[in-house]
């Protein structure tokens, strides 16, 4: 099984296609658009956090929300090698662990209301079942040269 990924409703597939090798931007990935989306939402979550978090929570919360989609980006470039596209997407993985944890912490500090943080977990929830299965498939993302 090898394809492009697809949103269909809220959930994410694999078309099944030998489509791997026509995909010309990471910007062409469900995962990558899940964690854009996300990233966007704790951007716009966090401008109202306390001034005194700015450059601890909330600096860690949007780089790290922000480094799943560089990593995702970096792995697309790495799709010659399997281990180095299995490395930047192990990256991305970490990151978005990272976030959770950001947003349970900003959930606890009463930064973020019971209904954001949730939101929020499940889509990075959804972005690391992503990322896991396509670590999982690599095969099926490297590019033939």
């Amino acid at each position: 099984m090898g394809g492009v990924e697809t949103r269909e409703g809220s959930e994410c597939r694999i078309r099944e296609s030998n489509a791997m090798g026509n995909i010309r931007s990471f910007r062409e990935l469900d995962v990558y658009e899940a964690s854009m989306e996300a990233a966007m939402g704790i951007f716009e979550r966090t401008k109202s956090f306390p001034e005194e978090e700015k450059y601890s929570m909330v600096d860690q919360m949007r780089r790290s929300s922000r480094s799943v989609c560089a990593n995702i980006a970096e792995a697309s470039r790495r799709r010659r090698s399997e281990a180095h596209f299995e490395s930047k997407l192990g990256d991305a993985e970490s990151e978005a662990e990272e976030t959770r944890v950001w947003i349970e912490f900003a959930y606890r500090c009463e930064y973020l209301d019971a209904n954001s943080a949730k939101d929020l977990d499940s889509r990075y929830d959804q972005i690391l079942g992503q990322l896991v299965r396509m670590i999982a498939n690599s095969e099926d993302w490297i590019l033939n040269t």
